[in-house]
């Protein structure tokens, strides 16, 4: 896959799970799938790692544009929960969450389609892959790539038609079946992300009382 492509696992080495949805602004998408009263900061790529790699072990030193109080007071320190950062590129916001599965809950995923369109993708730092695409709070279709006709949904062959990601599955390396599905609905959805929109300083929170 393009290294230049979000979400991409040589920069999320040990896996993620990425939120996707169209017209709505990330703090809104963020208060959508938190359920929960927490405090935002802006923060970027690297400065996640060092807070999830330190937690309340961080020094000032560790990040030089950060208040470690304000990381504190936020809750961010914590590693009790998901840390999720949220922007957004030309008309879509997404979350990124780094290793766990808590966006992709179908609650999340409904809640963040909510008179929209919105679709998920998970990859483990085993491999194991799962898709999942929702219209205004109903769960359409939900897949693991390599099994897509076993999958979930109200309406499955919506996301086919808009995308052609079942083609895209089978004509291309059945290893390569979770990144093909991915590129192709990415690319029929128009929310191809450069990795820089990732990078820079982005609304981020921690979710108490996961995992």
């Amino acid at each position: 896959m393009p290294f230049e492509m979000f979400p991409n696992l040589q920069i999320y080495d040990t896996g993620y799970c990425v939120l996707f949805a169209k017209s709505v602004e990330p703090d809104v998408l963020l208060s959508r799938i938190v359920d929960s009263d927490v405090t935002s900061l802006l923060i970027n790529r690297d400065e996640a790692d060092a807070i999830k790699a330190l937690g309340e072990d961080i020094e000032a030193e560790d990040v030089p544009g950060l208040d470690v109080d304000e990381l504190e007071t936020a809750g961010l320190l914590v590693n009790s929960g998901p840390l999720l950062r949220a922007g957004a590129y030309q008309g879509w916001s997404f979350v990124i969450e780094s290793e766990g599965p808590y966006l992709a809950g179908d609650a999340i995923i409904k809640a963040a389609s909510l008179g929209t369109i919105a679709f998920c993708a998970r990859l483990s730092e085993t491999g194991a892959s799962w898709i999942s695409y929702a219209e205004n709070g109903e769960i359409m279709s939900s897949f693991d790539p390599l099994f897509v006709d076993r999958g979930y949904g109200n309406r499955p062959e919506v996301l086919d038609r808009l995308t052609g990601y079942r083609s895209a599955v089978s004509h291309g390396d059945r290893a390569e079946a979770y990144e093909n599905a991915l590129r192709q609905i990415q690319e029929r959805l128009g929310c191809l992300i450069p990795i820089s929109a990732d990078a820079d300083r982005l609304y981020a929170v921690r979710v108490p009382g996961q995992y």
